[in-house]
């Protein structure tokens, strides 16, 4: 029987931040340590999970009260749950938080200018064009996280960089077995990062 204990790492951030490419990458290393890891990709589980829900405020809060749901029954059974979701409302993100206990949100910064110039899906032309109503970042509101345990900016950080932050993050955290020895961390980020976590009272 594994000893593993299970956990949510929630992964936000408009569209085209890299939510879901980072958390593929961590994925991957977490998979590498031989922990239990299942990937819950927003666009997958609203054409599955959530097969007919809109983009009204009580639709989105509904698409990630689901997702949250599925994290919960994960994580308590000892599965790395990574769910990688816009998730636009704070209060329902703390919401998922609260009933999921062991939870770490990465909030996937970047800013709305950069990601209309990358539109690698063309989906913010289409939002200004008018062709998308309700778009989040456009005409539809994002909130940002108020302390997230990790912070990764995607327009300054390559993807190497904010992987290592997370994975850093749930090591100090005490989530994941550490690194080793061959593995190395920039002294500079090893101390914003301890910084982050004694600021919300990690360590």
């Amino acid at each position: 029987m594994s000893s593993q204990k299970g956990f949510t790492l929630w992964f936000t951030g408009l569209s085209g931040s890299g939510k879901t490419t980072i958390a593929r990458a961590v994925e991957e290393i977490l998979l590498e340590r031989g922990l239990n890891v299942e990937v819950l990709d927003g666009d997958v589980i609203r054409t599955n999970l959530c097969k007919g829900l809109g983009f009204s405020k009580e639709d989105r809060d509904e698409n990630i009260k689901r997702i949250g749901f599925v994290c919960n029954l994960l994580s308590r059974n000892g599965v790395v749950a990574i769910a990688s979701a816009i998730s636009p409302y704070r209060d329902i993100r703390d919401y998922n938080r609260e009933m999921i206990g062991r939870f770490v949100e990465v909030y996937a910064k970047c800013p709305l200018d950069v990601l209309e110039e990358r539109d690698v899906k063309g989906l913010y032309k289409k939002a200004r064009a008018g062709e998308i109503k309700g778009f989040t970042g456009v005409d539809d509101p994002y909130e940002e996280p108020l302390k997230p345990e990790v912070l990764v900016e995607t327009d300054k950080e390559d993807l190497e960089e904010s992987v290592q932050k997370v994975i850093r993050t749930l090591e100090l955290m005490g989530y994941i077995p550490g690194a080793d020895a061959s593995e190395e961390y920039s002294a500079e980020e090893e101390e914003k990062i301890k910084q982050r976590l004694r600021d919300l009272g990690y360590i």
